[in-house]
């Protein structure tokens, strides 16, 4: 079954190897998930485990052409969202 798998890249991260995939902290990655403002994240068997297609998917929100771009989304930083910012108003 190993064979199967060997040079595949890797579809879920530990935390850590997800928060250095993101190039933030591991302890931001986890005040992220804390907070609900990051990421999608799965337990499996008691551990957290990242999809790196939901990593992406996660930067992809914050994604500009420039700073006047409207459409772009925002990534929020690593902290309880203030009510204005739950709702998007």
């Amino acid at each position: 079954m190993s064979d199967l798998l060997e040079g595949l890249p890797p579809r879920f991260l530990r935390t850590k190897e997800a928060a250095r995939f993101l190039g933030i902290s591991l302890r931001t990655l986890e005040k992220h998930r804390t907070y609900g403002t990051g990421p999608l994240y799965r337990k499996i068997g008691g551990r957290v485990v990242y999809a790196v297609d939901d990593l992406d998917a996660w930067t992809a929100i914050g994604a500009r052409k420039s700073p006047k771009d409207r459409d772009a989304g925002t990534v929020f930083p690593a902290r309880p969202l203030t009510p204005e910012e739950q709702t998007g108003f």
